[in-house]
């Protein structure tokens, strides 16, 4: 990867665990970054079922059978409606076709093994 370690990946209660990445998600998060000329910030990658399961605990807007679990998905921080723009253009030409918005960050994956493709939804 260009821009990115595993480590930015890490599941916050597993260290080393961004190696679980999928590869194929990982080049297009790197060609996305490239396209999009500024640096993107990961706020959340691979997350282990325990980590996922005290996000719902908590309240935050996490899936019970969320693509982070599969290391298809990541969150990157926004912090502008313009860098929100850059982000999400970026990642609809390189060819993710899931997208979610949020207000401070944008989520970007490539499970459409058993979910839909081609949608956009907010948190």
């Amino acid at each position: 990867m260009r821009y990115f370690t595993l480590d930015e990946f890490d599941s916050p209660d597993a260290e080393g665990s961004g190696s679980m990445m999928d590869q194929g998600f990982l080049d297009l998060l790197d060609e996305c970054r490239d396209l999009a000329g500024i640096p993107f910030v990961v706020t959340s990658g691979f997350r282990t079922v325990e980590y996922n399961r005290i996000l719902i605990d908590t309240g935050y807007s996490a899936s019970k059978n969320s693509s982070h679990l599969l290391g298809l998905a990541a969150d990157i921080r926004v912090r502008t409606s313009s860098e929100r723009w850059v982000i999400l253009d970026a990642m609809l030409e390189v060819g993710f076709t899931r997208l979610g918005i949020g207000e401070n960050f944008i989520h970007c994956d490539t499970d459409t093994i058993y979910k839909q493709a081609h949608v956009i939804w907010t948190y």
